[in-house]
């Protein structure tokens, strides 16, 4: 199986901001390197497996089960832009899960440039969301995943509802 991109970049061809701008992670947890490509229900990010990173095993690989994260980052990645591209603030979410996520190998390697692409299968006005996901690395399909996400109206009340006594 060979990956597919979105067909357009943002805003026809204007850059796309930092991918710092989009996450909120910081340090070790940003995980993605940069976005390539954003249209209205899709994109493709990138990362970099670091041999020196926090997730590394010996042979400087990061473990496949991190590639949900990766997912993650990508789709939040997706709706900041979308929240940007509105005139909106870039707002926190939560992933939810997946019931399926396969991996196709134990590990990405050391070095390896991975591409994350998404698209979006369901976004309902609560906030909830569904994104058919791949990890890619050279020209081959590592992983895939339905991963679905929640984006809260107010995410402050939300944490605070959550873990009420």
């Amino acid at each position: 199986m060979t990956l597919s991109t979105p067909p357009h970049a943002f805003e026809g061809n204007t850059a796309l901001p930092p991918i710092e701008q989009l996450l909120p992670h910081r340090g070790t947890m940003l995980l993605l390197d940069s976005v390539s490509a954003f249209g209205d229900e899709s994109l493709t990010a990138h990362a970099s497996v670091r041999g020196d990173a926090w997730y590394a095993d010996r042979a400087g690989a990061m473990p496949a089960w991190i590639g949900v994260e990766l997912m993650a980052q990508a789709i939040a990645a997706h709706v900041g832009l979308l929240a940007m591209r509105a005139g909106e603030s870039v707002k926190p979410g939560v992933l939810l899960g997946t019931r399926r996520y396969e991996a196709r190998m134990p590990a990405f390697p050391r070095g390896a440039q991975l591409h994350i692409t998404i698209n979006e299968v369901l976004r309902s006005e609560e906030g909830h969301g569904a994104y058919a996901c791949t990890i890619g690395h050279e020209d081959a399909v590592c992983a895939e995943a339905i991963v679905k996400v929640y984006q809260p109206r107010n995410f402050q009340t939300f944490i605070e509802e959550a873990f009420k006594p």
